[in-house]
C-alpha cells in the first residue's frame, strides 16, 4: 500500500490546494485528461456510425484512457524512485497526486453557494450552485439550492476525496491517474443522452465499478463524524443509509447522501429538473424539505470533520506501514 504517499498528498492538497497561479499558466491536469476525451469524441462518436461501432469505440476510448493515464503514473513513480532520495520522491510524488483531491476546492465552492444566498439573495445563490450541479436551477427557491448545494458537497467528498485517495493508496500514482481518468470521461460522456448513451457506456460503468468502495467509505466517514458533532444525529445517518442509500439513482451517490441528510436531518435528491424534464426520484433521508444557508454551514462542518477523520485514519496507516 501507499500509505504514506497518500498522507502526504492528503496534507499538501489540505494545505495549499491548487495554486490559481499554476493554473493560469499551465492548467490543470483534468483539463488535460479532459482535452483528450474531447479529441477522442470528436473523431469517434459520429452520428453516421452504428450503435454497436460507438460503443466499441467508447470502449476503445476508456482504454487508451486508461493506458495513458497508468503509463503516466507508472513513469512518474520510477523517475522519481530513481532520481529522487525518498523523502524527496514522496513529496514530488504527493504534491502531483495531489492535484487530483478537491478537499480545499469543493469546500469553497459550496462555501460559496451558502455566501451568496447570505449575502446576495436568490439568485446568486441559484448562480452560485449552477457552478456545481447539473440540473436546472433558475427555478430553485432558497431549499432547493441549499438542498442541491449539500447533495454536491456529500456526492463529491466520494468521487473527489474519498475515490481518488482510495486508489492511490492501493495503487499510487497509477491509481489515481487512471482513477481520474474514468471519473473525467463519465462526467464528460457518461450521460444517458442520445448522443452518448452508446459512446459513453462503457466510462459510465467502469465509473460506477471504481467508485463503489469509496461511496461506502465516505459514508462511515461521516456517519463517524456526526458523532463529533453537537446538533447531528448518528443514528438517524445509519438509518437512513440502511434505508434509502439503494434507492438512489446512482449505485454510490446514495451512500454518503444518505449519510449526510440522516445526520443534518434532511431530505435530499428528490424531484428534479434536468434540461427541463422532471426526473421523479425519491428522497434520501425522512427529516425536513426546508433547508437554507445555515444547513449548508452544518455540512460543510460535517465534511471537515469527515475529512480530518480520513487523515487521521491514513496518518496512522501510514505509521503502522512504516513500523513493519
Amino acid at each position: 500500500m501507499f500509505a504514506e504517499l497518500a498522507f502526504t498528498a492528503l496534507a499538501i492538497e489540505a494545505a495549499f490546494g491548487f495554486p490559481d497561479a499554476l493554473y493560469r499558466r499551465i492548467g490543470h491536469p483534468v483539463g488535460w485528461i479532459g482535452a483528450l476525451i474531447a479529441r477522442c469524441d470528436r473523431a469517434w462518436n459520429r452520428h453516421e456510425f452504428s450503435l454497436g461501432r460507438r460503443r466499441l469505440l467508447g470502449l476503445g476510448t476508456l482504454l487508451l484512457l486508461l493506458f495513458v493515464s497508468g503509463l503516466a503514473g507508472m513513469i512518474i513513480s520510477l523517475l522519481a524512485q530513481d532520481f529522487l532520495a525518498w523523502l524527496a520522491s514522496t513529496l514530488v510524488c504527493g504534491a502531483l497526486a495531489s492535484t487530483l483531491l478537491a478537499q480545499r476546492s469543493l469546500d469553497a465552492h459550496v462555501r460559496a453557494v451558502a455566501e451568496a444566498l447570505e449575502q446576495k439573495g436568490i439568485e446568486a445563490g441559484r448562480h452560485a450552485v449552477s457552478m456545481i450541479v447539473g440540473r436546472d436551477t433558475a427555478s430553485l427557491d432558497e431549499a432547493g439550492i441549499s438542498r442541491a448545494a449539500i447533495e454536491s458537497l456529500a456526492e463529491n467528498f466520494s468521487d473527489g476525496v474519498v475515490a481518488p485517495l482510495f486508489w492511490l493508496l492501493v495503487a499510487g500514482l497509477p491509481g489515481i491517474f487512471s482513477y481520474k481518468a474514468i471519473n473525467t470521461a463519465d462526467s464528460m460522456i457518461g450521460h444517458k443522452s442520445d448522443s452518448y448513451l452508446a459512446f459513453g457506456w462503457a466510462s459510465a460503468r467502469a465509473d460506477d465499478l471504481v467508485n463503489l468502495p469509496a461511496s461506502r467509505l465516505s459514508a462511515l466517514w461521516l456517519v463517524l463524524a456526526s458523532t463529533a458533532l453537537s446538533g447531528l444525529s448518528p443514528r438517524r445517518a445509519i438509518a437512513a443509509v440502511w434505508r434509502d442509500a439503494g434507492r438512489h439513482r446512482s449505485p454510490n451517490a446514495g451512500w454518503p447522501e444518505a449519510a449526510m441528510a440522516g445526520a443534518l436531518g434532511l431530505r435530499l435528491a428528490g424531484p428534479r429538473v434536468y434540461d427541463g424534464s422532471l426526473v421523479d426520484d425519491d428522497w434520501v433521508g425522512d427529516g425536513r424539505e426546508t433547508a437554507n444557508a445555515k444547513d449548508i454551514r452544518a455540512a460543510l462542518r460535517h465534511y471537515r470533520v469527515a475529512c480530518a477523520i480520513q487523515l487521521a485514519c491514513v496518518a496512522a496507516l501510514a505509521a503502522a506501514m512504516a513500523r513493519l
